[in-house]
């Protein structure tokens, strides 16, 4: 959440205050926007459960700096409940993937989310770099942005699903959307994907998505490990 400090009728922190004291808002993480004329007490904000705060006007570089920072941090401000183990944690080791996406703030946040999960994140910037990427090494999974340059996610992925071979590994595909649209889903399966996730993406919802996947990695893993034992 990013929210403002100066608003009408109740100001930044009062709207963190009563935020925090909701048991559900414990895997939240809130940003502070004050202005530059205003005075951001940094105690105060980290007393009531601010995880970071960047001045405006923003610049986008600071914007992803603090991002990253944010939501790196092993825990936000607040104490948190307990949480579920990660999908990772799971199988026994992470899933290699093919993160296929332009926008430089998605890149990272994705790659903190994924990294976090135990995962191994390659980024290309286009359709085009995703498909030299894939022909260099293998991959568990793919996630792919619609819009990119060059190449957009609909022709990478029938291009994929072309080079194939018949009979062979089929590499599970999910198309990174920004909006849920009618039909959305119709044209994913159409192109050759496997499902799709909608911007941004929430952490339940990542896990989710990745969850059969995960678990498909950890049964070939055990598979393995059981004809070797043989």
């Amino acid at each position: 959440m990013l929210t403002d400090l100066n608003m009408p009728q109740m100001d930044g922190l009062a709207l963190v205050q009563k935020i925090r004291e909701r048991r559900d808002s414990s895997t939240t993480f809130i940003m502070m926007l004050p202005s530059s004329s205003q005075r951001a007490d940094a105690a105060r904000c980290r007393s009531i459960g601010v995880d970071a705060y960047v001045m405006k006007p923003i610049r986008l570089n600071e914007l992803r700096d603090a991002l990253v920072r944010m939501m790196s941090a092993s825990e936000p401000a607040v104490a948190r409940q307990p949480r579920s183990p990660q999908i990772a944690a799971d199988t026994g080791g992470g899933l290699k993937i093919l993160l296929a996406e332009d926008n430089p703030v998605n890149q990272l946040l994705m790659q903190v989310m994924l990294g976090k999960r135990g995962h191994r994140v390659v980024v290309a910037m286009t359709g085009k770099i995703a498909l030299d990427a894939m022909e260099r090494e293998p991959f568990d999974l793919v996630l792919m942005d619609v819009q990119m340059p060059e190449l957009d996610g609909f022709a990478a992925t029938r291009e994929i699903r072309r080079r194939e071979q018949p009979g062979g590994r089929r590499v599970p595909i999910l198309a990174l959307t920004a909006h849920a649209m009618s039909g959305d889903r119709e044209r994913c399966l159409e192109a050759g994907m496997d499902g799709y996730l909608t911007k941004p993406i929430s952490a339940k919802e990542l896990d989710a998505a990745l969850a059969p996947f995960a678990r498909d990695l950890g049964s070939a893993a055990q598979c393995l490990d059981d004809a070797g034992a043989a």
